[in-house]
């Protein structure tokens, strides 16, 4: 029973959608039969019969071309609504990526930055961000996620990496990446992050190392995402924050830092101006992230110059 009327319905469906034709079909059948069988009718009705008929199919197919046509202008919205969001994620290229970077932290009182070792991050973006924000005395909200230092593992995993994409037309930048320049890299970003934290109260930073090695960089203001290789000349993305992509990696880069070990950087041994040796040992075994016993003061010294006084990788 259930089925009978459900056989039912669907039939009186199909004949409300297509109603135009069913009102033409019947039509013509009624006056091709009484035309066949009889001369009940006259020429000027089966005329006037056979031109309704033309004329109900007429408005049944100028429905369907309003209805297609429809469809079609849905399927165009949607298009070109996709195109637009495509058109807000933009290649960048050489010099194109210094200058988005520094677009980015012209306006913005947050910075998120996932990545190798951070040395962009220590030699402008945080020494700049850092500035304007005790200029306007503005509040600043920076989060680091870098590899872990102390993971001699993954940090010879990352040199190792960096090793095989170097640029072809560099190859002496390949020979740099090592182990022990992977760790100290690590190391002197930590540093700055104390230092830079001690000179601006209203500085919030934290720092949280992971173990698993990175293959892409990330810097998030409050007005746009950029990601970019290791490679400036390599095409690379910037992504607007009206964009969906931009609130995906937010949450993505949140759930980066939870699965990492997050430093504490409270209650840490002062640091000078151009910090000493000791303070920085002090500081490291703080924030329970001791330095190798192999590090040698020339190796702490190296550190303190990484951290204060890196050279932007993307000067040229």
């Amino acid at each position: 029973m259930a089925q009978r009327v459900g056989r039912l319905e669907n039939g009186v469906a199909w004949v409300l959608k297509n109603l135009d034709v069913v009102i033409a079909v019947g039509l013509g059948l009624t006056i091709g039969f009484l035309d066949v069988f009889g001369d009940v009718i006259s020429d000027d009705v089966s005329s006037g019969a056979t031109l309704l008929v033309l004329g109900t199919l007429a408005v049944g197919s100028m429905t369907e071309r309003i209805r297609r046509k429809s469809d079609f202008r849905e399927a165009s919205a949607e298009t070109r609504r996709a195109l637009e969001d495509l058109a807000m994620v933009r290649s960048l290229s050489g010099d194109q990526v210094g200058e988005a970077l520094e677009r980015a932290r012209q306006q913005t009182n947050r910075w998120f930055f996932k990545g190798g070792t951070g040395t962009y991050l220590r030699a402008v973006t945080l020494p700049r961000c850092v500035e304007a924000a005790t200029r306007q005395r503005a509040q600043l909200s920076v989060k680091v996620d870098i590899i872990n230092p102390g993971d001699e593992k993954a940090c010879s995993a990352y040199a190792r990496f960096r090793q095989t994409f170097a640029p072809q037309r560099n190859p002496a930048a390949a020979e740099a990446w090592t182990t022990d320049r992977t760790r100290k890299e690590a190391y002197a970003t930590v540093l700055a992050a104390c230092w830079f934290r001690q000179r601006l109260d209203t500085l919030e930073i934290s720092v949280h190392l992971s173990s698993a090695v990175p293959t892409l960089r990330f810097d998030l203001s409050e007005t746009c995402l950029i990601i970019t290789q290791d490679d400036p000349s390599r095409v690379n993305l910037l992504v607007s924050r009206d964009q969906p992509l931009y609130d995906y990696y937010v949450t993505e880069l949140h759930q980066s830092r939870e699965q990492a070990v997050r430093l504490d950087l409270r209650d840490i041994t002062p640091l000078s101006d151009e910090p000493t040796v000791d303070e920085v040992r002090a500081v490291f075994g703080d924030v329970e992230l001791p330095l190798p016993a192999v590090f040698t003061d020339g190796d702490v010294g190296e550190i303190i110059e990484k951290a204060l006084h890196a050279q932007d990788p993307y000067r040229r």
